[in-house]
């Protein structure tokens, strides 16, 4: 593996930003300082005028294999993620067949080692009766369990109370939740139904259909279980003002038994898209009134948000463009996280030092990933490198994931990936993949 000296750069770090060198050996951040000398065997690179970010760690994506992969792999998905400075991923179960016990959970871990170019790590999957598997997890190399508190995925319906009980009980796992309450979405998906029986309904029923009540009913019983059981709750894809009130603002990421997660479509995008991009922006929880967009960026500066993350869910475009009823929900975003970010932080939504935090420091504290999501010496080098002064348009020819299809297309960003360190390897720079290595399986410092 090769060593490098990264010189000259804007260090993006734990509150701070500073010009600085990084020399990186054998895979890891070996000195960072004002000025480093490069050995021989060092490769240096001049990043005057960029600034280095951590590696952005996505809590929540589906790269859809097994199963799936009409819509998308993980060695696809992967690389996208790379060219957009994500440099490790958790990925949801809700692939075919469910990674529901402990074999089909391997198995995904297989195909990642064999294909991710970033590192990864995948969420064990809850059921009404899979308990025993649940409780087999490993806490050292496993990321969560995921629970799916609403039916946008079927049969992991978790509907069951005396299920989810013992669930919150009994398990040690971090515990991630979808939660939009089912009875309520149901109720609202027939009186619309009613209204709209042919498949041309407008996707602006989306928001009206899983309203907010749906959401602040389910997030509240989640957290109520938890607080009841004191079991470890991760709320994901928070959509909604109301639900905000339910968080801790005062307690650092570290410190809390119950944290929440926003996603960069629910901060860039609102109920005013629908017109022009219809199903194209339909997801679950679903993107709600700009009223919801400005309390959720309001909230990542108060700290009822602790997290940001992509909720990444290809489709085929054909698939996208059914009639309402029939077209599925989810946004390929993997690929693009940052520089939305970055356009927010031009609008003065959040500071460069605040994305660094919501996207790597506190993703690495929430779930205690070993080493990584900080720039510190002896931590794996997981950086993504930004050029903050060359735009970005999004097209269809600069696409990395599979489904070809983006909400953002002719969208022209103002900021850049200009590269991306995984794990040292210097994965992705000018537009060019170096699969010669591949990213590494996550660990976790849990007692």
């Amino acid at each position: 593996m090769a060593n490098y000296v990264l010189k000259g750069g804007q260090i993006v770090n734990e509150g701070k930003i500073f010009q600085g060198d990084i020399r990186i050996k054998h895979g890891r951040i070996d000195k960072i300082a004002s000025s480093i000398s490069p050995n021989a065997e060092d490769q240096v690179i001049d990043l005057t005028g960029k600034h280095i970010f951590p590696g952005m760690i996505d809590d929540q994506v589906h790269f859809r294999e097994p199963g799936l992969t009409h819509k998308a792999k993980i060695a696809s998905e992967a690389r996208a993620a790379v060219a957009g400075g994500v440099t490790s991923f958790m990925e949801m179960p809700n692939t075919v067949p469910n990674a529901l016990n402990q074999t089909l959970l391997a198995d995904k871990y297989d195909i990642g080692q064999a294909s991710s170019l970033a590192n990864y790590s995948f969420f064990m999957g809850a059921s009404n009766d899979n308990l025993e598997e649940v409780l087999k997890t490993s806490k050292r190399d496993v990321c969560g369990l995921k629970i799916f508190m609403g039916s946008s995925t079927g049969n992991m319906l978790v509907d069951n109370v005396q299920t989810l009980e013992k669930l919150f009980s009994n398990s040690e796992m971090l515990i991630a939740t979808h939660c939009e309450d089912e009875a309520t979405v149901r109720a609202r998906l027939a009186l619309f139904k009613e209204k709209y029986p042919a498949d041309d309904a407008p996707a602006y029923l989306h928001p009206l259909i899983r309203n907010e009540e749906a959401c602040y009913l389910s997030s509240s019983m989640a957290i109520d279980l938890a607080k009841k059981s004191n079991a470890r709750l991760h709320i994901l894809h928070i959509s909604t003002e109301e639900e905000l009130a339910l968080f801790d603002h005062t307690k650092p990421v570290k410190d809390k038994r119950i944290t929440a997660e926003v996603c960069v479509h629910h901060l860039w995008f609102d109920a005013s898209d629908y017109e022009t991009k219809g199903n194209l922006i339909k997801c679950n929880p679903a993107i709600k009134d700009a009223r919801h967009k400005n309390a959720l960026r309001k909230a990542l500066n108060t700290g009822e948000l602790d997290i940001i993350a992509t909720d990444h869910a290809p489709h085929t475009w054909e698939e996208k463009q059914q009639g309402y009823w029939s077209a599925p929900s989810g946004l390929p975003l993997v690929q693009h996280p940052l520089l939305i970010l970055f356009e927010l932080a031009q609008e003065g939504v959040l500071t460069l030092e605040k994305i660094a935090e919501k996207t790597a420091h506190a993703v690495a504290d929430c779930f205690q990933i070993e080493e990584r999501g900080y720039i510190r010496e002896g931590y794996w080098a997981d950086l993504a490198i930004v050029d903050l002064q060359k735009p970005t348009l999004v097209d269809k020819s600069n696409l990395h994931f599979q489904c070809g299809w983006s909400p953002l297309e002719g969208k022209k960003f103002s900021a850049s990936i200009d590269s991306t360190f995984v794990s040292g390897h210097l994965a992705y720079t000018n537009g060019n993949f170096d699969m010669s290595q591949l990213g590494k399986r996550l660990l976790f410092n849990r007692d």
